[in-house]
């Protein structure tokens, strides 16, 4: 990479930064080009020499942030894997990884949930590619789970996958937002203990081996 795929790569991060923190604090079209340089630290046409639009460095946006957190998920699920967990403890593993990420990227976690449902935007098509990158890794997981009989057949994988990517995302910046004072593991069992269907009759957890994705016949 020379000098000037280096220069360019810097400043795409530094927009990327300020992009971010702009949008999530007060959306996507409140924000403008003018406020992204300024936060940045450069000049207006420096933005419009990185992206043709706002759209654009909006999507780049999204593909850059997202990266991270799909190799973090995978990453979590192979060293699960490797130490012979099941699929449950495996999608645990993600989910802990998840919540990491959201501590350490917030202002993307927010920007992902408040615009995800603004589906008229022109970068709509984008943000279903990104999403679909990362609960893909889960989809895997699910499937695999399926072929070694330790999940039902009847499960709809697809659905799954992306209730679980929210499921995570939302309950770390809901803990965040209203419960920093509580610790991760805490949140990490709360995860869990959903992941595992472990919700009884009046709120009782019920037993591990209760697992609302498991094949019956692997329960007992």
């Amino acid at each position: 990479m020379n000098r000037t795929s280096t220069r360019r790569g810097a400043t795409r991060l530094r927009l990327y930064e300020a992009a971010v923190t702009l949008i999530a604090e007060q959306g996507f079209s409140s924000t403008t080009v003018e406020q992204i340089a300024e936060r940045a630290g450069v000049a207006k046409g420096t933005v419009y020499y990185n992206f043709s639009s706002k759209t654009e460095l909006f999507e780049g946006l999204l593909r850059h942030g997202v990266g991270p957190l799909t190799v973090s998920l995978r990453e979590a699920a192979r060293a699960s894997a490797a130490h012979g967990d099941d699929t449950v403890r495996r999608l645990e593993a993600m989910a802990d990884a998840g919540l990491d990420f959201v501590i350490g990227h917030p202002d993307f976690a927010r920007l992902l949930v408040a615009e995800q449902w603004r589906t008229n935007r022109s970068w709509h098509g984008t943000l279903v590619d990104v999403r679909r990158q990362v609960a893909g890794v889960v989809e895997d997981v699910l499937q695999e789970g399926v072929k070694r009989g330790e999940l039902s057949e009847d499960l709809d994988i697809q659905l799954i996958a992306g209730a679980m990517v929210g499921m995570v995302v939302v309950a770390a910046l809901d803990w965040q937002t209203f419960h920093a004072e509580r610790a991760q593991g805490e949140v990490r069992s709360a995860v869990s203990l959903l992941l595992r269907g472990g919700l009884g009759a009046g709120g009782q957890a019920g037993p591990p081996s209760q697992l609302s994705l498991e094949n019956p016949s692997n329960a007992g």
